[in-house]
């Protein structure tokens, strides 16, 4: 199979379509959509999906689908079971064949090729070329407003699309159909027709053909049988022959083969190839601005450039053009000079009298444009608020995002399709994928915080049980002792510092109680002002440091365990003061929420080094100097935020390089105890 080629068996349900998808290749990159002049592709679940009443198998999709994804039902079979039927099979071969075949220096073996597949005959499309050109030159001297065509996908598309201009289609069948009944009348009506040639849509254009295949589908059948140039008999073509027409399948081939001159001054013929310029022109002739000009339409830029001819190696599939142009040139300069024109002329005549004429049905597809209210909804769905919002980036393959917001409406495209819609998406989630990244790490965090102060919280409470005792007894002795010495015993002092230290350790064994507390928490309602000035005023401040309160509380109820909150707000309030040798002023605000209540104490003082932040909420973590601390404090403040429910953090800058210093702790409690 070609990479960008036809798959011989088809999905369930595509049996009726010229052209569908192979889901499993779709990428969703939206060629395919950009690409159709008709909109046939329908995106929905991310898949590209061929509409087939909106399709008029101009096989643009196939030629741009770079994953081979869209491909053509085959027609290998039946041409097959056609031939070894008996009947009388005749084989009419498109113009373009030399493009195509380039590979075979002779045109007679090429012909030989086909005639050892079986064909009783084997003629050339290019004879009804030349009849068809006579009658579209009667046209032309009508000097009439009209549109002309052998391409039956633009044939299609203006019964589908245009159905109003059908009218001003020249009624002339296309040289593939002419052809047939060329051959009928030469030999027989029994005989059966296959066309050959680099179109699908011929592939249902007439009923008069029993079967078309293209170009790669012939390759296929020389490569099945094994039939090369070499092991065949080279074989002319059987008359009629074709003259001028061998020049039909390029851009302006209508032209020549009518022998009209190309003096833009002198001739009111207009050619437009390919899918925009045929749209363009279309549009403009329906507005009528292209009066008294006769319109030729081509879906590919010539036929040489048919969806049915082979792509070559490491290529893309339009490329070599004017190689295959010159191809196509230089066979008819050879046909042309060995044709024996008055035989020529004779079965021109002979065959003129043949009914070459064609009516065309209105099949319209069009869509109904939605109401503005209908678009606009859609348009804001992808971000479109106003109409500095339409990029018209083409992306989602259509021409603006009015269009795409109108096929959404209609069910042919989806809100993902539209990229900087996508983009903007992608990176809401990022952005939303990060923050809840760094709230787990925070939880992270935590937990293993927690579970170390759990951890470091039993240590304690054992330690501290097997040290009271102990404690208790040095103390007793030394207070007994002192009790009997005489003040002027120079033991006395001694016993002094004795009791001092044991008292000493009694209160770090009661920190270490109270760090190892978990759930010695006293909730009463209380308010928060009252808590705040009386920790302010438990607090010893010294000269130089001033202590302000902010009270931005609109409801000072709350839930708390007043004297451990005071132990906390007073801790809080002693370190910032340890933290100001040089005097300053310390701040202490609380502010509410329906849920919470927020206390903040800033100091400027000289704050905490980066690489001690993580250590603070530690047991026996400090900086204070030996003696000074026992490095409870801080860990028991955390504790007793935790058992209110609530979350304490610190923001701290120790460089004075990146601006003031000093340490700013957060506290926020629940309003209500949660259960």
């Amino acid at each position: 199979m070609d990479a960008l080629g036809a798959e011989q068996h088809m999905p369930l349900g595509t049996e009726q379509k010229l052209v569908f998808t192979i889901r499993e290749k779709c990428r969703v990159c939206y060629t395919c959509v950009r690409e159709c002049p008709a909109k046939a592709i329908r995106i929905a679940g991310g898949q590209a999906e061929v509409i087939a009443d909106r399709c008029i198998a101009c096989g643009n999709c196939i030629k741009v689908c770079s994953q081979g994804a869209k491909v053509f039902r085959k027609e290998i079979d039946p041409v097959r079971d056609l031939i070894q039927s008996g009947a009388r099979v005749i084989a009419c071969i498109a113009p373009s064949f030399p493009a195509e075949f380039h590979d075979i220096q002779d045109f007679r073996q090429f012909v030989g090729m086909i005639r050892v597949l079986g064909f009783t005959h084997v003629t050339e499309v290019s004879f009804g070329a030349d009849l068809v050109a006579r009658r579209y030159k009667d046209h032309l001297s009508l000097g009439q407003e009209a549109i002309s065509s052998d391409c039956p996908a633009i044939v299609s598309y203006i019964e589908r699309y245009y159905p109003e201009l059908t009218s001003s289609l020249a009624n002339v069948v296309s040289p593939m159909v002419a052809m047939a009944r060329v051959v009928r009348m030469a030999y027989g009506d029994d005989s059966k027709v296959v066309f050959i040639g680099p179109c699908l849509a011929k592939k249902s254009e007439s009923t008069e053909i029993d079967n078309a295949i293209t170009f790669r589908e012939l390759r296929e059948m020389f490569e099945n049988s094994r039939i090369t140039p070499s092991k065949v008999d080279p074989s002319n073509f059987d008359p009629p022959f074709g003259g001028r027409g061998a020049i039909f399948p390029l851009s302006h081939g209508l032209l020549n083969t009518m022998e009209v001159t190309e003096d833009i001054l002198s001739e009111k013929v207009l050619v437009a190839g390919g899918r925009s310029n045929f749209l363009d022109a279309l549009r403009e002739f329906e507005q009528g601005n292209l009066t008294g000009h006769h319109l030729h339409l081509l879906c590919c830029e010539g036929c040489i450039l048919g969806p049915g001819m082979s792509p070559y190696p490491n290529t893309a599939a339009s490329s070599l053009r004017f190689a295959k142009k010159a191809r196509i040139i230089s066979y008819a300069n050879q046909k042309m000079a060995e044709l024996d024109k008055e035989e020529w002329s004779l079965k021109l005549e002979k065959y003129e009298k043949i009914d070459l004429s064609r009516t065309f049905t209105k099949r319209d597809m069009r869509i109904n444009k939605p109401n503005p209210e209908e678009i606009k909804e859609i348009l804001y769905m992808i971000g479109k608020y106003s109409y500095e919002d339409h990029l018209n980036c083409g992306a989602c393959g259509y021409d603006s995002c009015e269009e795409h917001a109108i096929a959404v409406i209609n069910g042919l495209a989806e809100t993902e399709m539209c990229l900087p819609y996508s983009i903007e998406r992608l990176h809401k989630y990022i952005r939303e994928l990060n923050t809840s990244n760094e709230k787990l790490a925070t939880v992270q965090e935590a937990l293993r915080h927690s579970e170390k102060l759990a951890g470091m919280g039993q240590l304690s409470a054992g330690i501290a049980h097997e040290l009271n005792n102990p404690l208790g007894v040095i103390t007793m002795y030394s207070n007994i002792l002192k009790e009997e010495l005489s003040t002027d015993n120079p033991m006395h002092k001694d016993l002094d510092l004795i009791v001092e230290q044991a008292d000493r350790c009694r209160k770090i064994v009661g920190g270490l109680l109270n760090f190892a507390r978990k759930n010695q928490v006293n909730i009463t309602e209380t308010d928060v002002i009252q808590l705040a000035e009386h920790s302010i005023s438990s607090v010893i401040v010294p000269s130089g440091i001033e202590i302000r309160f902010f009270n931005k509380v609109t409801d000072p109820i709350a839930m708390l365990d007043y004297d451990q909150m005071t132990q906390v707000i007073t801790n809080l309030l002693k370190n910032a003061i340890e933290a100001m040798p040089n005097g300053g002023e310390i701040t202490l605000q609380i502010s509410d929420s329906n849920d919470q209540v927020v206390f903040r104490i800033t100091d400027g003082g000289v704050g905490i080094e980066k690489e001690n932040m993580d250590k603070l909420f530690t047991p026996f973590f400090t900086t204070k100097g030996i003696g000074k601390g026992t490095g409870l404090g801080l860990p028991i403040i955390y504790g007793i935020v935790k058992m209110h429910k609530g979350e304490i953090s610190v923001q701290s800058n120790a460089d004075s390089s990146k601006g003031l210093t000093g340490t700013t702790f957060t506290i926020n409690i629940p309003r209500k105890r949660l259960m």
